[in-house]
């Protein structure tokens, strides 16, 4: 691995009491790299930054949703009612039901829905694991293709391979590392550098499997994450953008232009995630631009610190 670059810091009462180190590139609209920071060729594990990469591929073997289901595939969702009743839907469109998702049990990833779950006595369940929209997706994938459904996250699925040929398709580069991912699905390396590629493809597509894909997550940004998320707001604020975060900060969000960006944060912090994206885009000059909610995107990348309940500071981005 290259020398690790600070990319944010933790500012208190005016004292940088901490550092997050990480990567971003920057495409210009040609997918030429525009700048980048720290090292962004070298293989990481995007997590579910990769799931709307996995719905193309869906979606060229057959999956045939309503835009909004679609976006549900490619989602991390919060586990709010209407996430979880797409689920189902997407489940019960392949004669399935939830007893067929092989997600493990887990409790809404959104605060306030797990807490709603726990004060009603309610328990974990593979619906309510936020990865349920692509493993549905997985599922029903399989239904259409006539492909075993007990074994759809075996590695040497049909399933499973034809998601590995479309990654390396569209990120221009070969898997060099293949893992489990927390849902238990394959889990499948590539560079920054090509996270962002894939990303630009699908957001200048005109028509076919990565219009429809890039469609359903400009379109419906609630249901690729949830009404409360940073993500939500991101995409909201930014007509035509699409993006899609992942476990251990990753991040990546293209523009209708074709410019594009991606991050990782070495050590998995969440709170830098949307700081350092949110200052790579004002970089851009993307929350000055006409049809921006400007105002919006800077407060995505807005993480307060806190002493005695006041604000005191900030994590701040450096790039």
């Amino acid at each position: 691995m290259s020398i690790p670059v600070v990319v944010a810091e933790l500012v208190r009462s005016g004292f940088v009491e901490g550092h997050h180190y990480g990567s971003v590139v920057a495409l210009g609209p040609d997918g030429s790299v525009d700048w980048s920071v720290g090292s962004v060729t070298a293989p990481i594990l995007p997590r579910s930054s990769n799931k709307p990469l996995q719905a193309l591929a869906m979606v060229r073997l057959g999956l045939d949703l309503p835009s909004e289901l679609l976006a549900l595939v490619c989602a991390s969702h919060s586990g709010e009612a209407f996430h979880l009743d797409g689920v189902r839907r997407i489940l019960a469109g392949a004669g399935l039901s939830e007893a067929d998702l092989q997600t493990p049990p887990d409790f809404p990833l959104e605060d306030a829905e797990w807490h709603a779950v726990v004060a009603a006595g309610g328990e974990r369940t593979p619906l309510q694991m936020n990865c349920s929209g692509k493993h549905a997706g997985m599922l029903a994938s399989c239904v259409v293709n006539g492909w075993d459904t007990a074994t759809y996250l075996d590695p040497d699925h049909p399933l499973q391979r034809a998601i590995w040929s479309t990654i390396e398709e569209v990120t221009g580069e070969p898997v060099a590392a293949a893992a489990t991912d927390g849902c238990g699905a394959p889990l499948l390396s590539t560079s920054l550098l090509g996270l962002a590629t894939a990303f630009r493809r699908l957001v200048v597509a005109t028509d076919g499997p990565e219009r429809e894909v890039a469609d359903a997550i400009r379109t419906h940004p609630a249901w690729v994450s949830g009404t409360r998320r940073d993500e939500c707001a991101l995409l909201t604020a930014i007509p035509g953008a699409i993006g899609k975060a992942g476990a251990e900060a990753c991040y990546a969000v293209a523009l209708s232009d074709g410019r594009a960006f991606a991050l990782k944060i070495d050590d998995g912090g969440a709170r830098a995630r949307p700081v350092v994206m949110a200052a790579a885009l004002q970089r851009a000059g993307v929350d000055q631009e006409p049809g921006v909610d400007g105002d919006a995107v800077r407060r995505t990348g807005d993480s307060p610190l806190l002493g005695g309940g006041l604000r005191v500071g900030e994590v701040r981005a450096v790039l």
